[in-house]
């Protein structure tokens, strides 16, 4: 393979320690009711996807997260991470995920 033809690299973003990479949910424009608000009014949310977890905590049977859970986080202590534009990636500690939604 020639030089020049290399595969550019894909640049992931890992947490560690006992945190969650988190890409949380679009903030709502309609209320509960189907009121539409506008543009410069949102509902904030404070739910969201995991995208990774720390190997901290993935091996911490205290706390029962997996990659792709739906959760509730207080976002008070998450870090932004601007990330390719998406600016919904936030690290958060995995003590600030209060909630796990689960399907039985």
């Amino acid at each position: 393979m020639a030089e020049g033809s290399k595969k550019p690299q894909l640049e992931t973003v890992e947490p560690i320690g006992s945190r969650v990479l988190i890409r949380k949910d679009e903030d709502r424009k309609q209320t509960k009711s189907g009121i539409h608000l506008p543009d410069k009014i949102e509902i904030p949310t404070l739910t969201g996807r995991v995208v990774a977890i720390s190997a901290q905590v993935e091996h911490d049977e205290d706390y029962p997260i997996r990659q792709y859970d739906r959760v509730l986080f207080n976002p008070k202590q998450g870090i932004p991470v601007d990330f390719e534009g998406d600016n919904r990636l936030f690290v958060i500690p995995v003590e600030d995920v209060v909630a796990v939604f689960r399907k039985e």
